[in-house]
């Protein structure tokens, strides 16, 4: 059975505003990239940033990044406490994910990153590293609408050559990609990530696969995304 079925109604109709009513006011509209560590989310991530899905402006939340960046602050960022930024520092040094009594670290992460960018009706959340399980992604859907995933199929032998090459150009300097943390991570995302799909796609999110090996590019998986879009 493949483990990425291919789901792909009119892309545009899933996204045709940036913002969608619930019963707690307006969600923004998301996708939500999906793959193993070193498949290359971040760098797609940057290049959907830059050139957009269909004509709509797209901003990238790359959870990872975020943690990184205040994980290396001296003090926490203002409505953080002490005991987050120890709690975040302690969750990059052991490659564990936020369970549900700390989502509200992930929810104040979000949040921020939502207040710091500019986004109107046709605005894209494109979502990277959160939600990473059922339980985080039932506790963001009172934050976002998760329209579509995009899902990066990438083998665990081409995981650990694409890591070794930094094919995805984002590898410099992490201090998480030791074989022991690599092969945790992969164990993690087949049993509490994958399922992610199923959870959308019975939600009637768009799903999109896209095939990554060892010498895909930021560039070559955008222009591949760009055409299961299109197909």
């Amino acid at each position: 059975m493949d483990l990425f079925p291919l789901i792909r109604p009119s892309f545009s109709e899933s996204l045709c505003n940036g913002k969608v009513e619930s019963g707690e006011g307006m969600l923004t509209k998301a996708i939500l990239l999906l793959g193993p560590t070193g498949a290359g989310k971040s760098p797609l991530g940057d290049q959907i940033e830059k050139n957009g899905i269909q004509g709509k402006r797209c901003f990238h939340f790359d959870f990872g990044h975020e943690l990184r960046s205040i994980a290396e602050l001296e003090r926490p960022p203002d409505g953080f406490h002490e005991k987050d930024l120890s709690f975040i520092r302690d969750v990059l040094e052991k490659g564990l994910l936020l369970e549900n009594e700390h989502f509200h670290v992930a929810e104040k992460i979000v949040r921020l990153f939502l207040r710091r960018n500019d986004f109107r009706e046709d605005t894209l959340l494109i979502l990277n590293g959160l939600p990473r399980h059922v339980d985080q992604a039932r506790d963001m859907s009172g934050i976002v609408s998760v329209r579509g995933l995009v899902v990066l199929d990438c083998a665990p032998e081409e995981v650990y050559k694409r890591i070794d090459q930094n094919s995805g150009g984002d590898r410099t300097g992490r201090s998480d990609d030791s074989l022991d943390m690599i092969s945790r991570k992969l164990d993690i995302f087949r049993a509490r990530t994958a399922p992610l799909i199923e959870y959308y796609s019975n939600r009637g999110a768009v799903i999109v696969k896209v095939r990554i090996t060892g010498n895909s590019t930021p560039h070559s998986a955008y222009r591949e995304l760009m055409a299961a879009f299109s197909g």
